[in-house]
């Protein structure tokens, strides 16, 4: 199991942040650009732990320097599912992070949510 998800399912948000890289890019499905170092991250994961429910990771697929995790949550009456798609660096850290979320009402759910709380994390990304 990577740390990642060791971290998210206990829901620490410092072991989240400490496994990610200093220059980590988080490209986020309600975003147009990428959240971009460690704070940028931080800020963004505090958000989430406040708005997703019942999140709990279903399936963890390794290759390589890629990890899959396939997730479940709720944002609000809104069931979604997803995965978090890291890149590795030769230590482990993730160097990027991908969010991919269905379905469309799940996602409007979440960017809704989301928005005010991650307002100026990311120049342009909300």
């Amino acid at each position: 199991m990577h740390a990642f998800r060791e971290a998210v399912e206990a829901r620490d948000h410092a072991a989240m942040v400490a496994a990610m890289a200093p220059d980590v890019q988080l490209y986020s499905p309600v975003a147009h650009r990428p959240f971009d170092g460690r704070e940028s991250v931080s800020g963004l994961f505090t958000a989430l732990l406040e708005t997703f429910e019942d999140f709990h990771y279903t399936d963890e697929i390794h290759d390589g320097d890629t990890v899959a995790l396939l997730f479940r949550a709720r944002v609000g009456d809104k069931q979604l599912q997803g995965l978090d798609w890291l890149r590795l660096r030769d230590d482990g850290l993730v160097s990027e992070l991908t969010v991919m979320i269905r379905p469309l009402s799940g996602i409007i759910a979440l960017g809704e949510a989301m928005g005010p709380k991650v307002e100026g994390l990311a120049k342009g990304a909300a």
